[in-house]
């Protein structure tokens, strides 16, 4: 099959023809038709994440599924023995031994894909595989990091939140806001663009870091750098929530009197299968609008050099069917 691989980290991934990967049950091999291109995968091709070389990268991943029909791919492959905690709450997102698919085992960069259990699969009927690809991870994180402010929001006289980024989860983000919360939700980004976007997503209003004011019940930080970390202790309310799931790496002093009192400060990583369950469902009764562009398979490193350079709109898919 043709696959891009990465062989070593920084080096571009390559295109490759490759085996075919071989189905053992529970699992089985879908036919990839669509796979996302996910900031993390920055971050494996860079060599930050320990893993057998090569590998072929790619978590948001829709296939086709001789039996169940076109699915969705549950990426978070704990490692679901008897006495590990994470698995068996059903949490494998945070299992300490878990390998991911297209971190540590091989992912959706390819034509064909390799799942160990079909408990990872979700049906998606007639939803767009292009759109839907990227709820694998980018729309999954958002929609946890939501669902963790929300014993904060629907108890909130007038709750208000604050999204800080409008890239791909960002954006993710703010409809799940106003899709599950009552919140008024303003949004925070450098990008006159982005704001647009924003805007155009159902923000109640956009503005430039340097204009911020006011206080939140809940403040979701989908950069995780230094500045916006900074910014949601500043602006998050005494008993509000600070939910930080970007990979920028920044850090803020924590301790009484540096941030406010009672504020909740959390990370919030992927999330479960029956959320991304749900979150299939959701995208059935509200059509889930986020800017899409699909490229071929061999275009992966230009879509990698591009997001890294922040010259991406929304998401970018990859179509292992499509030639240019």
């Amino acid at each position: 099959m043709h696959a891009m691989v990465l062989d070593r980290p920084g080096e571009p991934i390559q295109p490759k023809e490759v085996p075919d990967p071989i189905g053992q049950a529970p699992g089985s091999v879908i036919d990839v038709v669509a796979c996302g291109i996910c900031h993390s995968d920055l971050h494996a091709a860079a060599g930050d994440y320990p893993t057998n070389l090569p590998i072929i990268l790619g978590h948001e991943v829709v296939g086709n599924h001789p039996e169940l029909g076109p699915v969705l791919v549950y990426a978070c492959w704990g490692c679901r023995q008897p006495d590990c905690w994470a698995c068996s709450s059903g949490q494998e997102m945070i299992c300490p031994n878990a390998t991911e698919a297209g971190l540590f085992r091989d992912g959706g960069y390819a034509e064909k894909m390799a799942i160990p259990d079909d408990a990872y699969l979700v049906p998606i009927g007639d939803l767009d595989p292009s759109r839907t690809a990227p709820l694998a991870c980018g729309g999954l994180t958002a929609y946890r990091a939501v669902w963790h402010t929300q014993g904060k929001l629907n108890v909130a006289v007038k709750p208000r939140a604050l999204v800080l980024g409008a890239g791909g989860l960002g954006q993710f983000g703010i409809q799940f806001l106003k899709i599950l919360t009552d919140a008024t939700v303003t949004v925070v980004d450098s990008s006159p663009a982005k704001r647009q976007v924003a805007v155009d997503l159902g923000a109640d209003a956009v503005c430039d870091p340097g204009e911020l004011e006011g206080t939140f019940d809940a403040v979701i930080d989908f950069v995780g750098a230094a500045a916006t970390l900074e910014s949601a202790a500043q602006h998050v309310a005494r008993q509000g929530i600070a939910v930080v799931v970007g990979l920028y790496g920044g850090t803020i002093p924590f301790g009484f009197g540096v941030v406010p009192h009672e504020a909740q400060f959390m990370t919030s990583v992927w999330g479960t299968r029956d959320q991304l369950g749900e979150l299939v469902n959701l995208a059935h009764k509200h059509p889930l609008a986020s800017p899409v562009e699909v490229l071929p398979l061999d275009s992966a490193q230009q879509a990698l050099d591009r997001l890294a350079l922040g010259d991406v709109a929304g998401r970018i898919v990859l179509d292992p069917r499509r030639t240019s």
